[in-house]
């Protein structure tokens, strides 16, 4: 029982695994095995011996490990581009509601601190992030796609963009961690590629 598992939700369960930096010949590319598990139903394992599921899937990919790492540093420059527009939008939309400092402090007086939930909130993307996202997440469809050579470029985003979406899939991408991805509209997205 100390080995079950719980999955209230569906969710995907990413980890990498990157083999002992043996002496490689210079024709071979460095690669790590990318081990994925995830579920379509909510799950609860018991007892692992008897246990067996048709919701569960499991797998993995071998990528090469500078494409990695190069997605990797391009969704950290989108995940920041997304926060700079955010905060834009969150300065635009303060300025047009003009209130005297009378008001703001008798508004500060009566209303509890409320942090909003700016990061499940969908960002409207400008022209320059949206391709900026397309290429992406076309590069992430080329390293996970059964079949890469079949993968074409993205003409649209195929999930909400949240900046939560996009700080997950920039997890997904860190060699040297794991990640768990929930959100529903990337969870689909993802899993669509693994098939």
């Amino acid at each position: 029982e100390s080995r079950a598992a719980n999955a209230s939700n569906k969710e995907i369960n990413i980890q990498w695994y990157i083999p002992s930096l043996a002496k490689q010949s210079n024709r071979t590319e460095t690669k790590v095995l990318l081990l994925y598990a995830y579920n379509t139903k909510p799950v609860k394992i018991s007892n692992i011996k008897i246990f067996s599921s048709a919701s569960m899937f499991s797998g993995h990919l071998w990528i090469p490990l500078d494409r990695i790492l190069s997605l990797r540093e391009k969704l950290s420059s989108l995940k920041q581009q997304i926060e700079m527009l955010m905060q834009s939008s969150k300065s635009l939309s303060s300025a047009s509601e003009p209130t005297s400092f009378l008001e703001q402090s008798e508004t500060l007086k009566i209303t509890p601190l409320k942090k909003p939930k700016m990061n499940a909130a969908e960002v409207h993307l400008d022209e320059k992030t949206e391709e900026m996202a397309k290429g992406c997440l076309s590069e992430v469809k080329a390293l996970l796609s059964v079949v890469p050579a079949l993968s074409l470029p993205l003409t649209e985003i195929p999930f909400d963009v949240t900046l939560q979406s996009i700080a997950s899939l920039e997890d997904m991408f860190d060699p040297a961690n794991g990640c768990i991805i929930t959100e529903e509209s990337l969870f689909n997205w993802i899993i669509s590629l693994f098939h």
